[in-house]
């Protein structure tokens, strides 16, 4: 890569630093107690639910 292409591409770490971060939800907030909950999304229905191992599983 030459020396003028170098200057004319933006930073990767730029780009990063502008981005708005993300919010952070504690699962218990969503899932209030229970071990699945439907999320209902546009016109779809999604089913959040908890696995014996304590992961998450989205599925439609």
């Amino acid at each position: 890569m030459s020396e003028s292409e170098k200057l004319e591409r933006p930073a990767a770490a730029t780009n990063a630093q502008e981005e708005t971060p993300t919010d952070v939800i504690e699962s218990d907030a969503i899932l209030n107690g229970k071990q699945e909950v439907l999320i209902q999304h546009g016109e779809t229905t999604y089913r959040l639910r908890i696995t014996q191992n304590g992961k998450l599983i989205l599925c439609k």
